[in-house]
């Protein structure tokens, strides 16, 4: 019977070959184009089999990508249900702490992410599934939200949770490819998940509800009077 360790150590290094066959395969796609390579040349790159290849994906497609929907969502469902219920403000932390994880686990980092962009823009298939992905992973995110914290799968707090987090992953990207970081090369550090932490943190503080001693309207707080609007006519004038 093996060892929680020696399991671990196994997990780790599936891990890290799948990692680095999507590594390989988003560099090649962004390139070459999907057409411009055969699987034997990715495998002879990474240092794998063929066949071992086929242990981690069915396509290329599916090695660009990264995914491994099984393994991928039940790693998630189980790291985020074992941290249990406290509270909605402790979704997006549980988020951030799972998505930390995964990016250590996963080696991928800024270059990696500009490749797999370069690669979705060159195959337009590929950005066609991956949005589609995209919206079932956003779905489930729900219902697992939904889940831990005991509410029904409509209820708007969970879908707030996820979209929330959908939008701070989008804001990081735009600050990536819209900043020019993306253009600085190899060897250019962005904290890919600091950034998401930043932009969770903003979203709170405009959101937090007003502190009650302050929550008196004065003056300079009441709202501003259309100036092209005509005001009530005075009943006692003619």
């Amino acid at each position: 019977m093996q060892s929680a360790t020696s399991t671990n150590r196994l997990s780790d290094r599936m891990a890290a070959t799948a990692a680095r066959l999507t590594t390989v395969s988003r560099r090649l796609t962004a390139t070459q184009g999907l057409n411009g390579f055969t699987i034997e040349e990715l495998c002879e790159e990474v240092g794998v089999s063929r066949r071992t290849f086929f242990n981690y994906f069915p396509s290329k497609d599916d090695a660009v990508l990264g995914i491994d929907e099984t393994e991928e969502t039940e790693r998630f469902a189980t790291e985020f249900l074992a941290l249990g219920s406290r509270g909605w403000r402790a979704v997006l932390d549980d988020f951030i702490l799972i998505a930390a994880g995964h990016a250590e686990r996963s080696g991928f980092g800024l270059a990696e992410h500009v490749d797999f962009h370069a690669a979705l823009e060159r195959e337009p298939k590929l950005l066609v599934r991956f949005m589609g992905l995209n919206r079932e992973r956003e779905q489930l995110l729900v219902e697992l939200i939904a889940v831990r914290e005991g509410v029904p799968a409509d209820d708007p707090r969970a879908r707030a949770c996820a979209d929330l987090f959908g939008m701070a992953i989008k804001t990081t990207m735009a600050r990536v490819f819209g900043s020019g970081v993306a253009d600085l090369g190899q060897g250019v550090e962005f904290d890919i998940v600091g950034s998401i932490r930043e932009c969770l943190a903003t979203y709170r503080t405009i959101l937090e509800p007003a502190d009650p001693e302050s929550a008196d309207v004065g003056p300079a707080d009441a709202a501003p009077q259309n100036p092209h609007t005509n005001p009530t006519p005075r009943k006692d004038l003619p």
